[in-house]
């Protein structure tokens, strides 16, 4: 029996750019032909959730997905939670409908027990979305729904695990779906996912939980026809989704031949983590359409990066700098003050060593925020703070000391005397709404190189 599913991306957030919610592309793709799917993005939506209700009643669904890809901002800079947001779309979708909900997404992969009980759904994906075709397969059969690995049931206690789906992986594109449209018009982004799973050990990262610490590459030859397609609806630009492009240097080199061959010419970029990589890496990549290279620093000490857990030395920060910026790429690194062991010793190489980076946007993120499952969520329980008790219903930090927390803000701010290139937090909403006014005049892209000093 066929289903009717009607999904929701809920993400509102547009800083620094709108994301296309690639995930509901893959959900999508798990879920048809068999089942018939609807889909509402309220991003492309305008960030009005009351088209929900409208949807539902011209729709009818048998089931509601939602995707829930942020806990919050996790910028103690601009920190905004959205546990309140998912809760009124729920109360709007239950006064519309009678029809099972069901959770998913990053950020419920992260607290699925506490989002069960917070938004009081029906049902709960944990770890790869695909697997929604499992459930909807056990409830069109009448299967034992509890029994069912990765998902969670309203009413029975189940200890939630992330999954990883082990069937065909297929991305369902289509360009003429309303939200791809918002995003050609407000950017020109869409995206592309090369790989899941994360194999690096960062002290605050959640990458591992959600994807698996293990590597899943997809075929090159295909992701570059996916690429082109994207070139060919429109896409000005190309983001790779991944938590790290380079993390499997042989596999990301050949995902740039497949796109030369299927003549890919519209600049990409993506996440890079400065690990050792051969020499002429960045020129090969350039040469084959990368523009854009974001490096997930973290800091610029050595002591710091060990105790970060991050996969390399300030030495291969440097080194990787030198090779992007000599394949003549934008370059911009992305930067956390305060993490564990941060003193003013480490806060002061680490900003020494800031002035060296030539040619580059610096993006100084302050404090870590705190999630279940981290090794810094164990550091910090550890420590018997009160505040660290609750994570989940506040957005929580790592280091509650105000003033040490103002002395760090300050610090970076008093050295970056006045330079455009050095930029606090996300950027908030003057960066949004900088990038809206430039995205309506034509400009596509992620921008941020427009700052580059």
């Amino acid at each position: 029996m066929t289903m009717k599913v009607l999904l929701i991306a809920t993400n509102r957030l547009i800083t620094p750019y709108p994301v296309y919610p690639i995930g509901i592309d893959y959900v999508i793709g798990a879920l048809t032909p068999g089942h018939t799917v609807d889909v509402i993005d309220l991003c492309a939506e305008g960030g009005d959730p009351r088209v929900i209700a409208d949807r539902i009643r011209t729709f009818g669904p048998d089931i509601v997905g939602l995707s829930l890809r942020n806990v919050d901002t996790s910028d103690s800079i601009n920190a905004q939670a959205f546990l309140d947001q998912y809760k009124d779309i729920i109360a709007m979708i239950k006064q519309a409908t009678d029809a099972p909900i069901v959770l998913g997404g990053s950020a419920f992969s992260i607290f699925p027990e506490q989002f069960m009980r917070a938004l009081d759904a029906d049902y709960g994906i944990v770890g790869d979305g695909e697997r929604l075709a499992v459930l909807l397969d056990a409830l069109e059969h009448n299967g034992d729904v509890s029994a069912l690995q990765g998902v969670l049931v309203k009413g029975i206690n189940k200890k939630p695990e992330a999954i990883l789906w082990t069937g065909p992986i297929k991305r369902s594109f289509d360009k003429d779906r309303l939200y791809a449209g918002y995003y050609l018009k407000n950017g020109a982004i869409l995206n592309l996912q090369t790989k899941r799973g994360c194999p690096f050990q960062c002290v605050y990262c959640t990458y591992p939980l959600i994807d698996g610490a293990n590597m899943r590459c997809f075929d090159p030859a295909s992701l570059g026809r996916m690429a082109r397609e994207l070139q060919d609806a429109g896409a000005k630009f190309i983001y790779i989704t991944d938590s790290s492009f380079n993390a499997d240097v042989n596999h990301s080199l050949a995902v740039a031949d497949a796109f030369a061959k299927n003549h890919v010419s519209i600049p990409w970029g993506g996440f890079f983590t400065p690990r050792h990589v051969p020499e002429d890496y960045y020129q090969r990549l350039a040469d084959r359409g990368l523009t854009h290279v974001e490096f997930g620093t973290d800091a610029l000490s050595d002591t710091t990066l060990q105790t970060y857990h991050k996969p390399f030395k300030l030495r291969q920060v440097l080194e990787n700098h030198r090779m992007a910026n000599d394949a003549r790429l934008f370059v911009a690194h992305y930067l956390i003050i305060g993490g564990p062991g941060e003193n003013e010793d480490t806060l002061r190489e680490t900003l020494d060593n800031a002035d060296k980076l030539d040619k580059t946007v610096i993006f100084f993120f302050f404090r870590m925020r705190i999630y279940p499952g981290t090794e810094l969520y164990d550091i910090a329980r550890a420590e018997d703070n009160p505040a660290y008790n609750d994570v989940f219903s506040r957005q929580v930090f790592y280091r509650t000391d105000p003033l040490w927390n103002d002395t760090m803000v300050r610090t970076v701010r008093e050295r970056s005397n006045g330079r455009m290139n050095w930029i606090t937090g996300s950027g908030g909403e003057n960066m949004e709404t900088v990038v809206s006014r430039m995205y309506s005049k034509g400009y596509t892209g992620p921008l941020w190189e427009k700052l580059i000093r």
